[in-house]
């Protein structure tokens, strides 16, 4: 399908407009953009410059959002090895309180004997004390 002249000269004068557009605010284009008629080469080069910043904007928040998602990722990662740590060393933990309660019943056994052993032997004193008497 040929393009008529028409056509050329209206395309060409939107790219000129958006060119001209390039170095306005987000304020002014819209402004421009709504003081025009819909369809007419202000407005379509208000558009085409608006969806050209938004779709900018769009991938500068894609990449964003990437890269904090990156992160998150690997802190995530790091989270995980923290928590296998974590439930290692309090299982050694709980291993080192069971042997610690082990050993601790054996020194109230040896702590009894020794208190026994010693009344035993207090009273082998005294019976030595009030045999000799």
């Amino acid at each position: 399908m040929p393009v008529s002249t028409e056509d050329a000269k209206s395309v060409d004068k939107v790219q000129a407009l958006v060119q001209l557009l390039r170095t306005r605010s987000y304020e002014e284009i819209r402004e421009r953009m709504y003081d025009n008629v819909p369809g007419s080469p202000w407005w379509s080069a208000c558009k085409a410059e608006l969806d050209l910043r938004n779709g900018q904007q769009v991938a500068d928040a894609s990449l964003s959002l990437s890269r904090g998602m990156e992160k998150m990722r690997a802190s995530t990662q790091h989270f995980e090895q923290l928590t296998d740590t974590l439930c290692q060393t309090t299982s050694d933990i709980a291993d080192l309180l069971r042997n610690t309660e082990a050993a601790c019943r054996r020194l109230e056994v040896v702590v009894y004997v020794a208190i026994g052993m010693t009344i035993v032997q207090l009273f082998n004193l005294i019976f030595e004390v009030f045999r000799k008497r």
